[in-house]
This record gives C-alpha cells, structure tokens and sequence, in this order.
C-alpha cells in the first residue's frame, strides 16, 4: 500500500493503529481536523511539512484548548505504529482513501464539506464510492415481512444497475445488501464497526471478488460496535446515495435520527414504506417530509424514486454551504480540497514515515485537484464576506462562540478577529451573561 506523504499525515493525526488505551494520545475528530487543517492553510503549510523530525518549530501560533501542541506531537511519533497498521490491513485486502486523494467520494466533499471524515478504511471496488445510489435504512430487528420486502428492493435495485447504500448491519441493511449481492449488482457497505472482520465474511465474498460491493468505514478497521460510531456513520450512508428509503423505523434510535437529519439537511429524497406497526415512526417521518412509497414490491418503481418531484427532493439548503464553498459549480467544490497538490503525483512507501520530508505547497493555493496543465486556476476570494453571510444566517438568534466554532470550523483565534469587525460596526450585537452573538436584523 503506496500512501502519499498528505495522506501519512492525515492517518497520523486522525487514525487509531490498534485498540485505544488511557495512555494513547486521541486523534482529531473531524471537526477538530477541519480546525486544524484551516489554521495550516493560513500558513501556508500542508500537514505533509509536519512530517519531519522536528516539526514543533512549526507548530509555533497554534493555540487550541481541545488541541495541545504535546497532542499533536504525540499523534505524529507513531510513524512505527502506522506502519504495522498498513502492513496488517493491506495484507486483508484493506486499504485508504483520504480527503486528498482522487478516488474520495465527491458526494461526501459536497454535502459534508469540512465533516466529511478525513480517512476512509475499505475494501472492495473503490470506483463504486462515485456511483451515488438508493440508501436502505431499517431496523435491526425488522419483521419477517419487512426484511423480505428489503430484500426484493435490493433485487429490483440490481436488475436497474443501481447500487444500494446500507449499513452492513443485521437486519434491514444486511437484507437489502444481500438481495443486491446474489443478483449481481453493486452494494456499498459503509461498516460502523469491525471492517477487517467484514472483508473477509463469506456473505461478501462474492460481491467484493465480482468487483461489485465496496465496504468502507470512518472507523479503525478492528473497532468492535460502538453506538455512537453506529449513529455517526448514518450520514455517510445518505450523503454517499442519491435517494433513500426507509423499511422500518424505530420511536426512538439510529434509524429514526439518521432519517430525521437527513430531512432536516435535504441531502436527498426521503421514502418511507407503509406499515400497520403502531410502534413505527415511519408516519411521523412522512408527516416531517417524507413519502410514502408503493407498499407492493411488484409495483414498486425503484428509478422512480430518484425523480425530485417530492417533498423532500429540494436542493442542499444554504445551511449546507460552508466557508469553503468558493467554487460557483457543484463539481468544482467537489473537486476541492484543502491540500490538492497539483503537482502531487510521487508516492512514498510507509516503512519510511519517520524519514520523511516535507511536499512544497502549490504556489496556485486555491487551484483545484483535477487541473490539467494550461487550465486556469480559481481566484483567490475574500474568505470574510463568505463568513459574513454565513454569519448572518447563523446568529439570526443568539449563538454561543462555541456554536460557531461547531458550525464553520474556523479556529477560535480567527473566529474572534472576523467577529471583531461586524461587532465594532454594529452589524452584530455582542451579548453577555452567557456570552453570544446575535446579526442586527436591520443591517
């Protein structure tokens, strides 16, 4: 497994290399990476630069109260570690894909920006990550009926070519995949838990041989279930699909969440398949936003449920976009990212992480990843009037300086001097006891 320097960094300081302890250093959560990255773009650095055997000299004007300048540190002197890693996960047919790299799907970039997870762990058929498809949501312990209906979606999903979205859990994603697998047709698993147990089942050995099924996970290849992993892997499953649909779901649960953030954020349409189940909210999902789908599979139209004329099928609200949106087309946000190098073709084998040094950042900072030669580059923008107007949208009510450090991603120091300006010109009012922002609604 070849890994780019960029992307040796990203898995040091975002990965677990083998079951966490007390001791270990934590890696960065997404947001903490979004914060982090933000503040090296700034200076001009990529995290390839920090792989050298002094790198706390470039450290220095990194203040964070979550991230300690001793944490960082840490979470690069584990080249060693990283590298039995590679070695265990390549030799189970595992490998990486990172923000950085090309074949990273292009639909969690759009609909995520900064929260897509820095590091994805799979196997299987990576060209499958791009395919879009039906996300599959459902109980684990759906009933008979249910789990047989979920099954012929996968069926009738393979026979039209397109690929189904689960969350290889028992129950209505292991059914839906299944159905899709013994019929030929592509799957993409996105695995909460235990992907280097996954990439050997025999349940999937067939789809990953025939080149159909791609399993991934956010999460360290021998993870055991974690229910907070398990509810955080949900949006991954809807924003990597085009349409979803939903068997069964729960009053309360990662099912009923999961759909409930995607109806909040409009990643994409939501169907709901009728049920008599007193104890299912697949009603109250519908009365949210939701649409029902055609209760008989035989008459059940799967491509029809990629149309967008329901009532969920509208476009990515403004709330989506984030401070990174600087491109005026989908695709080239797609494409962005904050260390594309565009002139990063040499790869480094793992054994030699501790030797490292560090990649020269493009002089073009704002240059898109798939730029031919000759193609002109994306101007510069003026990042203050793009926070200017997510501002105004954020502190429509009062917000807590944390809330917006959640929010946009930006690092506290920079988030106090860009709220610094509109306060001083009154185009946002200070409150206190506790502390928030709020946009005066006549400026």
């Amino acid at each position: 497994m070849n890994l780019s320097s960029t992307a040796q960094a990203t898995l040091l300081l975002t990965s677990y290399f083998s079951k966490a302890s007390s001791d270990d250093a934590k890696p960065l959560t997404n947001v903490e990476w979004g914060r982090f990255a933000l503040w090296l773009k700034e200076k001009s650095t990529t995290p390839a630069d920090l792989l050298v055997s002094e790198p706390r000299s470039l450290l220095n004007g990194w203040h964070d109260s979550r991230i300690s300048v001793e944490r960082i540190l840490q979470l690069l002197n584990r080249g060693h570690s990283l590298a039995l890693a590679v070695e265990k996960w390549q030799r189970a047919g595992l490998w990486v894909v990172t923000r950085s790299d090309s074949e990273y799907p292009r639909r969690l970039k759009q609909r995520l920006k900064t929260d897509s997870p820095p590091v994805l762990f799979g196997c299987g058929n990576k060209a499958l990550l791009n395919s879009g498809g039906l996300a599959v949501i459902g109980s684990r312990n759906a009933s008979e009926s249910d789990l047989s209906f979920t099954e012929q979606v996968g069926a009738k999903a393979a026979a039209g070519g397109i690929a189904i979205v689960s969350g290889g859990a028992r129950g209505v994603d292991e059914a839906a995949m299944l159905g899709a697998v013994k019929s030929g047709g592509p799957v993409i698993g996105v695995m909460a838990d235990s992907l280097l147990r996954a990439a050997t089942s025999a349940k999937w050995r067939k789809g990953l041989m025939d080149g159909n099924t791609v399993l991934v996970s956010s999460f360290y290849p021998e993870a055991g279930f974690s229910a907070g992993n398990a509810m955080a892997r949900n949006k991954y499953i809807y924003c990597l699909a085009d349409s979803s649909l939903v068997i069964h779901s729960g009053k309360k649960g990662g099912t009923l969440n999961g759909a409930e953030e995607n109806l909040k954020k409009g990643w994409v349409p939501l169907w709901v398949k009728p049920t008599d189940d007193k104890n299912a909210a697949n009603a109250d999902l519908v009365a949210k936003g939701g649409r029902y789908c055609e209760s008989d599979i035989q008459s059940l139209n799967i491509g029809s449920m990629f149309t967008a004329d329901n009532n969920t099928a509208h476009q990515v609200k403004e709330a989506q976009d984030d401070i990174f949106s600087i491109s005026p087309s989908h695709e080239q946000v797609a494409q962005q990212e904050l260390f594309s190098s565009a002139d990063e073709g040499v790869v480094q084998e793992i054994p030699v992480v501790s030797d490292m040094t560090a990649e020269s950042m493009p002089n073009e900072y704002y240059e898109s990843a798939s730029l031919e030669e000759g193609e002109s580059t994306i101007s510069p923008v003026d990042f203050y009037q793009v926070f200017l107007g997510e501002l105004r949208r954020l502190a429509e009510n009062p917000v807590t300086l944390d809330e917006l450090m959640e929010s946009t991603a930006l690092h506290k120091s920079q988030l106090n001097d860009w709220l610094k300006r509109p306060t001083d010109d009154g185009v946002v009012k200070k409150l206190n006891r506790p502390v928030r922002y709020q946009w005066v609604k006549n400026k």
